[in-house]
């Protein structure tokens, strides 16, 4: 919501937040584009985006020449829970890219016969001269698990100190 402060904002858009930071990468002012839009991170993740002051475009399946958007940003958040969705061809070189996407894909040398592979072509992506690009898997997971954590100890401390808003504390 405008003008709110969130008791808790979800983990993995937070996660993709504290890497950009951690990672220095000036928002203020940036082009960011979310590749997908769900109520779990596409969305939450486009107004921490704008939060910062970066100018966000949210794609979808339903948006024509996604490519052209991409291209424009120097931020991309892929989101949309699709294998190799984003090709290093769209990209602008620097820009920096987060993937967020987990999907399995069959690869019979392997002891599952699956291996784990993100919504972006990581090597194309890499080839294209993104400045960056997150692993999958290995990226965004281990800051969504660091945030839950972060969440849940802003919890605890709201549930029982009154400085925090919890417990004993005037509304």
């Amino acid at each position: 919501m405008r003008g709110a402060e969130p008791l808790f904002a979800p983990c993995t858009p937070l996660g993709c937040i504290e890497l950009l930071d951690r990672l220095a990468v000036p928002l203020k002012g940036c082009r960011a584009v979310v590749v997908g839009r769900s109520n779990v991170v596409g969305l939450p993740l486009a107004l921490l985006l704008l939060r910062r002051d970066a100018t966000v475009t949210v794609c979808h399946s339903a948006t024509k020449d996604m490519a052209a958007a991409v291209r424009e940003a120097d931020v991309v958040v892929a989101a949309a829970g699709k294998a190799g969705l984003v090709r290093g061809e769209w990209l602008k070189p620097g820009c920096v890219v987060i993937d967020v996407g987990t999907n399995a894909v069959d690869d019979p040398s392997k002891k599952a016969g699956y291996r784990l592979v993100g919504d972006c072509d990581f090597e194309g992506c890499l080839a294209a001269g993104a400045a960056g690009v997150t692993p999958v898997p290995g990226g965004v997971g281990p800051m969504t698990i660091a945030l839950l954590l972060q969440n849940t100890l802003r919890g605890a401390r709201r549930a029982l100190l009154p400085a925090e808003g919890g417990a004993g504390s005037n509304p």
